[in-house]
């Protein structure tokens, strides 16, 4: 599939989402190059207290899980100063998803101040004219991250991966805020394979509304 020519869409948001080494920032980029989009990222590696967390949890997460809120307040702050109607946008995170990512890693006392600041900032952001939620077994996350080699992830262990799996699983399995595409990753390549991409992408361009499933029935990994 050619992405020189841009795709009509019919939403103005759509967010990808899933745990850690799914794929969505590399889907979320290639979605944003074929609708020549806004991209809106996470920006990880931005996060200095990151590394901390994956070689000692305990003693860095509520620094790292302030860090990325603030880091996401300042973003939607700078989508509230434009149209949100202008063009579209593709984003590899929900704001939501900052409460999971705390309650999974803070413990009570940590949780109630993270809640309380939380509130402070009155985030308030744009529901996503669609969600493409990204699901693999916990064997193929430990293997795409192995793959990517960023250093400090290969510290993430298999039990913090199925606890974050468990936590992803839970939040969407009640999800009704918008549209939502719940897609198989395990075994195919939408970054690399253009056939598989362009299965999903008719997905996306087909969904207006309710819960869709997406189970591409090739393997190109």
């Amino acid at each position: 599939m050619s992405e020189k020519s841009v795709v009509s869409v019919p939403h103005r948001l759509i967010v990808v989402e899933g745990p850690i080494g799914v794929g969505k920032t590399s889907l979320a980029r290639r979605l944003a190059r074929s609708f020549g989009s806004e991209l809106i990222l996470e920006q990880a590696e931005e996060n200095p207290f990151l590394e901390r967390f994956y070689k000692n949890p305990r003693s860095a997460a509520l620094q790292t899980q302030l860090f990325f809120l603030f880091q996401r307040a300042r973003q939607l702050e700078d989508i509230r100063q434009h149209d949100l109607f202008d063009n579209v946008r593709v984003a590899d995170y929900l704001i939501e998803k900052d409460r999971l990512f705390a309650r999974l890693t803070l413990d009570d006392e940590e949780y109630a101040l993270y809640e309380q600041v939380y509130a402070r900032l009155a985030l308030d952001a744009p529901v996503p004219d669609l969600v493409i939620y990204l699901q693999a077994p916990v064997d193929v996350l430990l293997e795409r991250i192995q793959r990517r080699g960023i250093r400090y992830e290969q510290r993430i262990d298999r039990a913090y991966l199925e606890r974050l799996q468990e936590a992803y699983a839970r939040y969407f399995h009640a999800y009704q805020a918008s549209p939502l595409l719940i897609v198989n990753a395990a075994q195919a390549d939408f970054v690399s394979n253009d056939q598989d991409y362009a299965e999903l992408l008719e997905q996306v361009l087909r969904i207006r509304h309710g819960r869709h499933f997406y189970n591409p029935l090739k393997s190109t990994l």
